[in-house]
């Protein structure tokens, strides 16, 4: 097995455990670019497993916009990140997560996210009337002592990497 295969084996097993032991009635993670953490896998095991997911579309504005990740098709959005097809659902279904999973270039050991430059999950997180449990999905090596941080970035409650689950 590769190194890829190994890392997207683990990070679904630890994804999948962090599902079952916090039991959200729905979950929003993202999609994942070629880049990043495998994220499919767990979609995959999400939908076999009867856990709604919801993964996000790119604005223009900045924005995000939800649809659900219920084995949908692909296409290339925004930045050339794909996205999946779907109706978008309303915004107050985004406001009824209860686990979020989101992407990050790096966390540190306190919870300090740094993304990649613009800004959608941090709108994401602001937009939250109650913020639901928000989990970095990063590899093992993308887990630092600090990373810097800016007054709009907001802390994660945990991290996943492909060989732990950490709670801050």
């Amino acid at each position: 097995m590769s190194e890829r295969e190994t890392a997207t084996a683990g990070l679904t097993e630890n994804l999948s455990a962090l599902v079952r032991h916090r039991a959200p009635a729905l979950v929003a993670c993202y999609l994942s670019g070629a880049d990043e953490p495998n994220t499919r896998p767990f979609l995959s095991w999400a939908a076999a497993n009867g856990v709604e997911v919801l993964v996000p579309l790119s604005r223009p504005d900045g924005l995000l916009d939800w649809v659900h990740a219920r084995g949908g098709t692909e296409e290339v959005g925004l930045f050339g990140i794909s996205e999946m097809v779907g109706d978008v659902v309303d915004p107050s279904v985004f406001q009824s997560v209860d686990l979020l999973l989101i992407p990050a270039a790096a966390v540190d050991r306190s919870g300090m996210r740094m993304g990649w430059g613009r800004g959608y999950f941090d709108r994401a997180l602001a937009s939250l009337e109650e913020q639901p449990p928000v989990f970095a999905v990063v590899y093992d090596d993308e887990l630092r002592e600090s990373v810097p941080a800016e007054n709009h970035d907001r802390p994660v409650d945990g991290v996943v990497t492909p060989r732990q689950i950490l709670e801050f």
